[in-house]
């Protein structure tokens, strides 16, 4: 069985390919990246595989069984780009394909959403055997925002008193590895979350007692947010957008107890404790 990782060389990626080269032998395992040559340090074979070059991606697939398909990071181009991937593993005779979604996309109010409702649509319509993993939040998205907090002294954002279901990116990794080689997830739709919740409050005040400094969390307006958000350099639309998610998780959008990523991944998911530890 030869599975392969598409964006192999993302931070989601490396983890998955590394996990499944702890499951499988490491000449069972194919990394398939933009630029392949990123990817020579994942001790597996590399393939170049575009998204945006369509007639390449059939050859790419020669082989493989199953696919772990990761969705692209280019917002916008994504359903374009995710029916060329689900055309080329049609013709290249793909057994299974793991799709990394988003947490309740068919109801979720997040923009995110919508790409990943087509490709879900996409993968039902095309014939192909296949498993929808819905990740929710990375722990890291906040974690990301740390060097800035401790500089500052306050840890910003505008998602109120919403319990955030984070997981690190390390439990998703796992949960896509075990399900690609494992059995019984064929037409499945798993619902993927971190087993508590925590607000960004907590956050902070978890970060404040690790590094032993008083960290509050300022909760902004939306609009406040995007434009801190700009100030420190994003993109006008990239912070606008990431404002936008806070606003909904403060309304519960990046809520979930359902504990499916634990039962995938056989163990407790990280907690917030050790989720800043990682971080620091």
């Amino acid at each position: 069985m030869t599975i392969a990782v598409t964006g192999a060389t993302g931070q989601l990626g490396r983890l998955i390919t590394a996990r499944l080269k702890e499951l499988l032998p490491a000449n069972e395992v194919v990394a398939l990246a933009r630029n392949p040559g990123k990817a020579v340090d994942l001790g597996v074979e590399t393939r170049a595989f575009d998204y945006d070059r369509p007639e390449t991606l059939t050859t790419a697939l020669a082989g493989v069984d199953r696919l772990v398909f990761i969705s692209a990071s280019e917002v916008g181009k994504r359903a374009v780009q995710h029916r060329a991937v689900i055309e080329a593993a049609q013709a290249a005779g793909i057994s299974q394909i793991v799709y990394t979604s988003l947490l309740h996309a068919d109801r979720t109010p997040l923009s995110l959403a919508d790409e990943h409702v087509v490709t879900e649509k996409l993968l039902s319509e095309s014939g192909l055997a296949h498993t929808i993993l819905r990740n929710g939040w990375y722990a890291e998205n906040y974690t990301g925002a740390f060097p800035a907090a401790l500089e500052h002294g306050a840890l910003i954002g505008a998602a109120g008193e919403g319990r955030i279901s984070a997981a690190a990116r390390a439990d998703y990794a796992e949960a896509a590895a075990k399900v690609v080689t494992g059995e019984g997830h064929l037409g499945k739709v798993y619902e993927l979350a971190g087993d508590n919740g925590w607000t960004l409050a907590e956050l902070a005040a978890e970060l404040s007692a690790q590094t032993g400094r008083t960290i509050p969390y300022k909760n902004l307006s939306q609009n406040d947010y995007a434009a801190a958000l700009t100030g420190a350099g994003l993109p006008e639309g990239l912070a606008a957008a990431i404002a936008d998610w806070d606003a909904k998780a403060a309304e519960g959008a990046l809520f979930d107890d359902s504990r499916t990523l634990t039962g995938l991944i056989g163990r407790p998911t990280a907690t917030l404790a050790e989720v800043v530890r990682a971080a620091l």
